[in-house]
Order: structure tokens, then C-alpha cells, then sequence
């Protein structure tokens, strides 16, 4: 790219046109340039790869992206702008109202304040009127840059501003926008002016801490939505009104799946007898392909001296996700202390330890379906999707670089069986590079990203680059799922590790009879079932497919005459290997099955005098209403084992 020159700088389009400006012209006055329909359509521009406002100067050559609508980029600009819009009706409605962080996030906006009293239901509903009148007066969104001591004179009546500023280096620009009478502290970009936000809603506020530190004071956030037309916004309006029936936490109390009690304390679940086989079928399930791909179960100690992980450096990095640390047993040194795992590696790099190890032993796949405790925040804890006692279905695999690709392979192969063929999920893949806190040098971290990347192409598998979304011990594929409603949710991940080993100083002999450092991959297919059968409930709405049903058919005679007949049947189908329950209560046929609708049973099957006689069943498939079919009892049986058997979907 040509260097500035003089007065006017150079700006290189997407298709490698150029065109030369005057110095300080801004991303509106190019897009006017290309023509008036660009110009209208405007709405932000990406200036070397950084989203700006369309006013912003530009004072060196660039490259130059407009953005609009169908920019990826574009509906955080718009939430951005409405986040603004709703902290200016605020402070019409509570005036001394701190302000806090207002964020675009996926699907919306939410703004943090501090006020003295919750706001309620009704007051929502009038700074959303409130919205729409700041939207209407067209304020422009102006940009200004201030000094460190400028900002402090324009926000000296807010600490939660005062507190943000302190942080800034002496040296870092600072810019405020304003929108009318509403001045904030903020690095944009935004749109032109507060006209352009005018399809919105406020959906909810909530309790959260300031910064996320439950040890400051609690602020009161304000969740929104915004979108570009009427019609987006009552199709996400929809969506959620839809989420909200599937919710996990009301779907689990009405099929009695599990709870979580006072008594024992947030964050940890009791399995019902219904969840709990639903866990027990996934272990199983995943249980039973690591062993057909050539791991090895194992299962380690749920406490551990913490000295393990101050070797693993989860100590002092992960401290704050783990639970204090206990007194040492009787008779230990009182200066030993214990710690409950949050997670298997460390205990995993010690199976490995325990005897000398081959090059003729490696690979060595290792796999646990454990507990393991994490010490979340309580503001974070949301049913099964965030808990603190999870079930994790861990592996670790110990091998050679040169077999790293390979087992990387073999661990998408897994995914692909177990998440996309078993449930449908459409997949989306991430590389997540190193994070800013992390162990091991660049050249380590290089080579790692390098040979998962690799791994991906030749695998024809299309991903995303999550820069700085590693682990602090190593880079990941994450994998995320799509569930019936379009939501996205975090899956599996594969983690490629040189640090562990070289921490535990895990060795192998290779072929030239010379010790040698293994590679360790960390791999979770479902990432913790807690999580993932949250995401189930949710994806089929509690009408889980036969395989994963609780109860998978309910027997239902018509009369007290049928009920011995109907008991052998039940005896029948589970001796066929179905989960089959005998309901013969003194209810009405019709009362028995709606309770076998609401409680989403795949098949009812009804027995009266007819069917006793003749030695056959009355089916109903679940969401088929009230069509059923007459079946030979052992065709039926055949038929539901199938299901079974392949795990069928439908």
C-alpha cells in the first residue's frame, strides 16, 4: 500500500480498488463517493479490520469495509446504539441513576445501573416508552476524544465511571459519546443517530455484580433486543416465547427429571429416577464407543493433595474456580491440604506415571465419566446449564506428536457419531488460540494451533478462529450444536497439551531407546451431562427420542378384567429390552392418556377385551393424536427394540 503523502491518504476496498482523500475524511464520505445507494445504506465501516462510526477520520491509508444490514457485524452496532437509547430513558425515569456497561450480546443488549431500588415490571414498561420518544428525536450519535483529566470533570457525580477510568493508561485514548442529553464513557462505534433504533423491546432485569465480582455491589441490569426490521423482531420474539416453554428447569419438574434443593445448595443437582436413567443411557452410551474406539476406563480419587495442582499450574491460575482446601487427614502433616478435583487431568497424567511407558504403548487413551466441583459464581448458576458438581465424560490421550493428527481424527469421528448423528445437531467448529495467561512459550503454542488447524483441513471440516479463546495450558477445537429453535450451545471440545506432560515429566522410551515427552489431548464429547441433557430437554422439548425416554411405552387396560393380561404384556416388552410401565389406576382411559401425553411417553398401548382376545395391542405413537394402530404384540415389541437398538431419531 502506497505510504501518505502530504494532505491526502489512500483507502483499499474489499475488491482492491483504491481511491485517494483528503486526510481526515471519514468512512461516510467514502461510501458517498461509490455512489448514493451505498451511501444510504451505510451504517458503520471496518477500517483495518476494526468496526468504526461512519463520522470517525480517517488519517492514514486503510483498508475500508462499508458495512450494512447484511454486514455481520451490523446488529451489534445497532444494539450498541440501543443500549445508549435505553440508558437515556433511564435517566429520565430514575435521574440519579449510576451507569454501568452497556454491551451488545447475542440476540440483544443489556445495560448495568446502580439504583437504589429494583425496577419493576411497570417501569419497564415505561422507559420502553421512554425509548421510543429518545428514538424519535433523532439525537446524533457525536464522538469526542478526551484527556484522562477531562473525563474525570465529565463523570465526577459517577463512581462506577471514575472507577473505569483509573484503569486507562495516561496514554489511551478516551472517547465519550453523547446522544442528546445522555453522555457516556464509551469506545463505540454506533450508528448516525438514535433515529435509526426503532425496533425493539425490553425483555427483563436481573440482579449482577458489579464488574462480576459478588463481592462488590449489586447493580440492576436491563436486557433488550433490537433488530433492523419489524418482521426480525417478532420472529426473535417468537423464538423466545418458544424457549421459554422448552425451558429446562420446568420441563425437568413436569417429567420429575431432577431438582435442586435448598438443603444442599445451589449449583447441585439430585437426579430423579427419570434423569438419572437418561444419564446413565448417555454414559453408556459414550462409555461404550470409547471402549470400541480403544480407550481404556479408569477411575481416579474425587480429592487430592492440592500440591498436584500447583504442578498441573491449575494453582494458582485456576484458583478461583476451585473450592477452598481442607485440613490433611489424621496423622498428616497439618500443613497438608486436600482439595475436591475440578477436573481429571492432573489424576490422568499420574495413571500414566504409575509404570514405565513404551513407544509401543502409545497411544494411551484414558476415559472417566466423573464428578468433579467447581466453584462458580452464584450469579452464574442456571439449572443444569451452570451448575457446580458436574459429571464430565473425560478422556486423555497420551501419544506421540506424530500421532497427534491422527487421534485428533479419531476424537471428530466421535463427535460426529455421538452428537450429530445420535441427536441431528448441525456443527459448527472454533480453533481457540492462546490466551493472554497461559504457560509455555510462543513456539510451542504455534506448533499446537498449527497441527489443529491441520487436523481440521484435511478433514475438509470448515472453522472459525477464536483468537485468544484457548486454555491457558493449550489450544482447542470447540465444537458447537444447533438446536431445534436455532439456538447455539457450547459441545465438545479437543484440547491439544504440551504442558502437562512436561510439568508431571511424563516420559516414554521411543525406538532409539532414549526417553521421550508424550503430547496430551483432553477430549469431552458431551462436555458435562449436566449441560448437555439441559440442552436436550430443551432441543426436543422434553419428547426425547425412544432410546433416551424414561418410560418408553405405558400399558393402559381399558377395564379391571384387562389388568393381569396387560401385566404379563409389561413382563413381555421388558424381557424384550423396552422400558415398559404398567399403569392400571382406576382413572378413566381418557385421564391415563393425557397424563401419558403430558408426561411426552412415545408409545401408550391400550389393551381391552378385543385385544385380550385376540393376543394383539392398541398403539398410540406420541404426537400422532388420536390415530392409533392394532399390533401383534410381539411385532410391536420387535418394533419399539428396534428403535432401541439404533437409536432412531424419529
Amino acid at each position: 500500500m502506497a505510504g501518505s503523502k502530504g494532505d491526502s491518504i489512500r483507502v483499499t476496498l474489499p475488491d482492491g480498488a483504491t481511491m485517494d482523500l483528503p486526510r481526515g475524511s471519514t468512512a461516510g464520505d467514502v461510501a458517498a463517493r461509490i455512489g448514493a445507494g451505498l451511501a444510504r445504506a451505510a451504517l458503520a465501516a471496518k477500517v483495518n479490520g476494526a468496526v468504526v462510526d461512519l463520522g470517525r477520520p480517517i488519517e492514514d491509508d486503510a483498508t475500508m469495509e462499508i458495512v450494512t444490514r447484511k454486514s455481520p457485524e451490523a446488529l451489534d452496532v445497532l444494539r450498541h446504539s440501543a443500549a445508549h437509547v435505553l440508558a437515556t430513558a433511564v435517566r429520565k425515569v430514575r435521574p440519579g441513576a449510576g451507569i454501568g456497561f452497556g454491551p451488545a450480546i447475542e440476540d440483544g443488549f443489556y445495560y448495568d445501573f446502580e439504583v437504589d431500588e429494583p425496577f419493576t415490571p411497570d417501569e419497564l414498561e415505561r422507559i420502553e416508552e421512554e425509548m421510543r420518544a429518545v428514538a424519535s428525536a433523532e439525537h446524533p450519535f457525536e464522538r469526542k476524544v478526551v484527556s484522562k483529566a477531562e473525563a474525570r470533570e465529565l463523570f465526577a457525580d459517577d463512581p462506577l465511571k471514575l472507577e473505569r477510568l483509573e484503569e486507562l493508561a495516561e496514554d489511551e485514548v478516551i472517547s465519550v459519546y453523547r446522544n442528546g442529553p445522555f453522555l457516556d464513557l464509551c469506545r463505540g462505534p454506533h450508528l448516525a443517530g438514535t433515529g435509526e433504533v426503532k425496533h425493539f423491546r425490553l425483555l427483563n432485569t436481573a440482579g449482577a455484580y458489579w464488574r462480576g465480582d459478588e463481592r462488590r455491589q449489586m447493580l440492576q441490569r436491563i436486557y433488550g433486543t433490537a433488530w433492523f426490521t419489524e418482521e426480525d423482531l417478532e420472529d426473535y420474539l417468537d423464538r423466545l416465547e418458544e424457549a421459554r416453554k422448552r425451558d429446562h428447569r420446568v420441563i425437568g419438574k413436569q417429567l420429575d427429571l431432577f431438582s435442586i434443593q435448598d438443603a444442599v445448595g445451589p449449583g447441585l443437582v439430585f437426579w430423579h429416577p427419570n434423569g438419572a436413567m437418561i444419564k446413565w443411557l448417555l454414559t453408556r452410551a459414550v462409555e461404550e464407543d470409547n471402549v470400541r474406539s480403544g480407550y481404556e476406563l479408569v477411575y481416579t480419587p474425587n480429592i487430592t493433595r492440592e500440591e498436584l495442582f500447583r504442578i498441573s499450574g491449575h494453582l494458582p491460575l485456576y484458583e478461583s474456580n476451585q473450592y477452598p482446601p481442607m485440613a490433611a487427614g489424621a496423622g498428616e502433616d497439618e500443613d497438608v491440604r486436600y482439595r475436591v478435583k475440578p477436573m481429571n487431568c492432573p489424576m490422568h497424567a499420574l495413571v500414566y506415571k504409575a509404570r514405565p511407558r513404551s513407544y509401543r504403548d502409545l497411544p494411551l487413551r484414558l476415559s472417566e465419566v466423573a464428578n468433579v466441583y467447581r466453584n462458580e459464581k452464584s450469579g452464574t448458576l442456571h439449572g443444569l446449564l451452570r451448575v457446580r458438581g458436574l459429571s464430565m465424560d473425560d478422556a486423555h490421550i497420551f501419544c506421540t506428536l506424530d500421532q497427534a493428527e491422527d487421534e485428533i481424527f479419531l476424537c471428530l469421528e466421535q463427535v460426529d457419531r455421538l452428537v450429530r448423528q445420535a441427536f441431528g445437531f448441525e456443527l459448527s467448529f472454533d480453533v481457540s488460540t492462546r490466551p493472554p495467561e497461559r504457560l509455555g512459550d510462543d513456539a510451542t503454542w504455534e506448533r499446537a494451533e498449527a497441527l489443529l488447524m491441520r487436523a481440521l483441513e484435511r478433514k475438509e471440516i470448515p472453522f472459525d478462529v477464536d483468537a485468544g479463546g484457548g486454555a491457558f495450558y493449550g489450544p482447542k477445537i470447540d465444537i458447537k450444536f444447533r438446536d431445534a429453535i436455532g439456538r447455539t450451545w457450547q459441545g465438545p471440545t479437543i484440547q491439544l497439551d504440551f504442558q502437562l506432560p512436561e510439568r508431571f515429566e511424563l516420559e516414554y522410551t521411543g525406538a532409539d531407546n532414549r526417553p521421550h515427552r508424550p503430547v496430551m489431548i483432553h477430549r469431552a464429547i458431551y462436555g458435562t451431562l449436566e449441560r448437555f441433557i439441559g440442552n436436550l430437554i430443551e432441543h426436543f422439548a422434553g419428547a426425547f427420542p425412544t432410546w433416551l425416554a424414561p418410560e418408553q411405552v405405558r400399558v393402559l387396560p381399558i377395564t379391571d378384567a384387562q389388568r393381569d393380561d396387560a401385566a404379563a404384556f409389561v413382563r413381555e416388552l421388558r424381557d424384550a429390552g423396552v422400558r415398559a410401565h404398567l399403569d392400571d389406576r382406576s382413572e378413566t382411559l381418557g385421564y391415563r392418556i393425557r397424563d401419558g401425553e403430558t408426561h411426552k411417553v412415545p408409545y401408550m398401548a391400550v389393551l381391552g377385551e378385543r385385544e385380550t382376545e385376540a393376543g394383539t395391542v392398541a398403539v398410540r405413537k406420541r404426537g400422532a393424536g388420536r390415530k392409533q394402530e392394532v399390533l401383534d404384540r410381539a411385532a410391536f415389541a420387535e418394533r419399539v427394540a428396534e428403535e432401541i437398538r439404533t437409536r432412531a431419531l424419529e
